[in-house]
């Protein structure tokens, strides 16, 4: 998946914001204003993940600690067209859902999040 279908992707999720927070060279999506995934055209892509996928994407090679941010559990990819899109947009929402939960009740209701 590129960074255009990476960016179809997140943006058909819930209540998701663009930012170009670190720079044009960098698209940070954000759900009720914390980061889910960056993306980046020439340094890839990092996005958050659950404890178990993170430990099984770092030791089995897939993926790597993102940089800055593996202490959180995400993970980086340095080409995410190498992955099978729909994993990989599976990965995307999964990482929405991840974020999205740690919100409080009254900024998920208030983005309809439930």
């Amino acid at each position: 998946m590129d960074r255009a279908g990476i960016g179809r992707v997140c943006r058909a999720l819930p209540a998701v914001t663009l930012e170009h927070s670190f720079g044009e060279d960098y698209d940070v999506y954000k759900v009720g204003g914390r980061m889910f995934a960056l993306v980046s055209g020439s340094r890839g892509l990092s996005f958050k993940v659950s404890d178990i996928a993170y430990v099984v994407l770092t030791e089995s090679g897939r993926a790597v600690p993102a940089p800055y941010l593996a202490r959180a559990r995400w993970v980086h990819l340095a080409n995410p067209a190498d992955w099978p899109d729909d994993e990989l947009a599976g990965h995307l929402a999964t990482a929405h859902g991840l974020i999205a939960a740690k919100l409080t009740r009254k900024a998920r209701a208030e983005l309809g999040l439930g």
